[in-house]
């Protein structure tokens, strides 16, 4: 794949922007999971007093759920406020969510 092609994938049109989308992604993926976490410690949900059976799904969701919010606040500081309200959107629609 060549970089001509994945910028066009990824809708991106200079390298600035280009690192700048990659530390948004990686910021808000590690983030997500410590948010998540602390949320689940505060409510003191655990293995040892949940289910695995609830206890996984309620998490994957929730660490779903957190991810799509820090997207969007991680995105402000480094300009890619519209960039990723277009990548939201266009995931939400995926999954039968309209939100014009």
């Amino acid at each position: 794949m060549t970089k001509k092609s994945i910028y066009k994938r990824l809708l991106i049109s200079s390298d600035s922007q280009f690192i700048c989308v990659m530390l948004v992604f990686a910021i808000t993926g590690s983030l997500s999971l410590y948010v998540s976490q602390y949320v689940f410690n505060a409510f003191n949900m655990d293995l040892i007093n949940m289910s695995p059976i609830v206890f996984w799904p309620v998490r994957i969701l929730s660490v779903f759920v957190v991810y799509q919010v820090l997207l969007i606040i991680v995105a402000i500081p480094f300009g890619q406020f519209n960039y990723f309200l277009k990548v939201e959107k266009k995931m939400l629609r995926r999954f039968g969510l309209n939100l014009n």
